[in-house]
């Protein structure tokens, strides 16, 4: 679904991403970890185009994205930006709409979608008529998850959804995502540096340092086998990831 082949990117004399290859498995979520400035929110711009490697390639479905095509690959992709992005000018209906009606899907099918879309992420229906500021911080996550799956794409962006928000608020948004991620079937990259929260959200975890990757695999292998003192000193410092890889473990023996 989409795979970056030895990018690399400098912004002036920082190096923020060096010769990075990754493959985002179809249907899989993949989950990019690191401290700050490691290149994990370059990676997610480079997908839509934003940002151009120096070197190198991004395929989404086996093409490269180039300024040429992208207004067409950008229909394909949902992307929700850090706290969200939302308009303050717009209700909650016509921001997750806006795009729909610009490309003048009929009333009828945006009204069914959007509602479909509301009862999926657990949106009140009073909401709809609300402005961003009126909404709680998880109400406006949900609307921003919503927007980017409006036109149904076949790859979702999510760069720290959830990073703003309180512990209790998070960790309800944490169990919602899990679900709605094994029910859409999607392709999602996602943006945490929450080691237990891509544990419990993704298939595949890459940690990055430095703008390369460090090592890649399951929660338990950046836990057990981690590749250098680095992934051990993330892990380390990481609250949580055990206890989850300890849950699921024993959720398995009982199943």
């Amino acid at each position: 679904m989409l795979a970056y082949e030895g990018v690399s990117k400098r912004f002036g004399p920082l190096l923020a991403l060096d010769g990075v290859s990754l493959n985002c498995t179809t249907g899989r979520t993949t989950a990019l970890l690191g401290p700050s400035g490691c290149g994990k929110s370059t990676l997610l711009r480079m997908a839509v185009g934003l940002v151009m490697p120096d070197a190198g390639a991004v395929r989404f479905e086996h093409r490269v994205v180039t300024p040429d095509h992208l207004i067409e690959i950008r229909r394909r992709i949902g992307y929700v930006i850090q706290e969200g992005g939302l308009f303050p000018h717009l209700t909650v209906e016509d921001n997750v709409t806006l795009m729909a009606r610009y490309l003048r899907w009929p009333a009828a099918r945006v009204r069914d979608r959007y509602h479909e879309l509301r009862e999926l992420v657990k949106l009140p229906v009073s909401a709809g008529s609300r402005y961003p500021e009126e909404l709680s911080g998880g109400q406006r996550q949900r609307v921003s998850l919503m927007r980017a799956l409006m036109l149904d794409p076949q790859l979702l962006l999510l760069d720290e959804p959830l990073g703003s928000l309180d512990p209790m608020i998070r960790r309800d948004l944490q169990q919602d995502l899990a679900q709605l991620f094994g029910r859409l079937g999607r392709t999602v990259l996602l943006v945490t540096h929450d080691i237990a929260e891509a544990g419990l959200l993704a298939d595949a975890l890459v940690l990055l340092k430095a703008g390369r990757i460090v090592q890649q695999g399951s929660l338990a292998d950046l836990l057990d086998r981690p590749a250098t003192s680095f992934v051990s000193d993330f892990v380390a410092s990481q609250r949580g990831a055990r206890e989850l890889l300890a849950t699921r473990q024993r959720a398995g023996r009982r199943a």
